[in-house]
């Protein structure tokens, strides 16, 4: 059996991208295994629900350190867990440049939003406002500039009648999970 590459998390919140991530790992098929989960909130609810799973964590708080410090502490320890690649997942805190140049091709993330469009926050209401047929889902390689990496895929979810932020907001979650484990086992089927 091939090694599966080992992937740290970073997450801010309640890791719901994280256990996605965490569960579709434990498929025998699957390229990749979550090695450590990281958080820059130490009452971060994924904390305890990767700890309960057998996953190592580690928790800084940033307030008080430099962004550079702050991402160099987090950097140790994926070192440390031997993880090959980073996946971004609810963290709530821009990386350094530095950081961010030393993962190139092997950093993702996903966002709420079919991108280009709707960078940033409040992606939901953005598309709302606008009048769009579709929200969704973008899952992209990380670079320096928010939200604007290589995009590795996406999937798009109705707007519905009456739909409101919080309720398209859901069914954009549901169709993350799916979408983030697809791309995460291709680009490292790509990187073997």
């Amino acid at each position: 059996m091939t090694r599966k590459a080992k992937v740290a998390v970073f997450i801010s919140g309640s890791g719901t991208n994280m256990a996605a991530l965490l569960y579709a790992s434990r498929a025998a098929d699957c390229p990749f295994e979550i090695a450590l989960v990281l958080s820059n909130n130490p009452q971060a609810g994924g904390l305890a629900l990767a700890r309960a799973e057998g996953v190592a964590t580690f928790a800084l708080p940033h307030k008080g350190m430099t962004r550079p410090d702050h991402d160099a502490a987090m950097e140790a320890e994926v070192i440390r867990a031997g993880a090959r690649l980073i996946a971004l997942a609810g963290y709530m805190r821009i990386l350094s440049p530095e950081f961010v140049a030393r993962w190139q091709g092997r950093m993702v993330n996903i966002h709420p939003s079919l991108l280009p469009k709707y960078t940033g926050l409040h992606t939901h209401e953005r598309a709302l406002a606008s009048g769009d047929s579709h929200g969704g889902c973008t899952v992209h390689l990380v670079t320096a500039d928010l939200d604007e990496g290589p995009i590795l895929g996406q999937t798009p979810v109705a707007i519905l009648p009456g739909d409101t932020a919080e309720t398209l907001s859901a069914r954009v979650l549901i169709a993350e999970h799916q979408l983030y484990a697809r791309c995460l086992a291709r680009l490292v089927a790509t990187l073997a």
